[in-house]
């Protein structure tokens, strides 16, 4: 059953035009997978630029870290540091950040549009955990 708002079927040149429209996309799509090889290559320069944020953890990185770390030990992940007796999740985060172990990426996003990606293992943190658990 054909309705009469249904497109006709092409005919045989429009066809064969779209075959060889076709053929010559081929052609063009080879160089797309390059495309998308060079966009990570782009990614990759953007990390090997200087960076122009801080080396150092503000006090709300320190906080989501340590708070988002802290939840996932509690739900039984697992630890990347030698335990002595602690319990408590957040003092276990505190030792995995001091001793530059927690597996996360910060990502600061900057004005323009752009990002700089730290490695937790990279930043400077600061010493005021000490004060508060009372440590050295």
């Amino acid at each position: 059953m054909k309705y009469d708002d249904e497109p006709l079927e092409p005919e045989p040149e429009e066809g064969a035009e779209e075959e060889d429209g076709e053929g010559e996309n081929k052609d063009d799509e080879l160089p797309d997978p390059l495309l998308a090889d060079n966009e990570d290559k782009e990614d990759q320069e953007q990390v090997d630029r200087p960076r122009k944020t801080s080396k150092y953890m503000t006090k709300y990185e320190r906080a989501r870290i340590l708070g988002t770390r802290a939840l996932q030990i509690s739900m039984n992940a697992p630890v990347m540091v030698e335990l002595e007796g602690e319990t408590d999740p957040l003092e276990i985060a505190m030792k995995e950040l001091r001793e530059k172990k927690i597996p996360f990426t910060i990502r600061r996003h900057l004005p323009d549009g752009s990002y700089e990606e730290w490695g937790v293992d990279e930043l400077i943190v600061e010493d005021s955990w000490k004060r508060q658990v009372g440590g050295d």
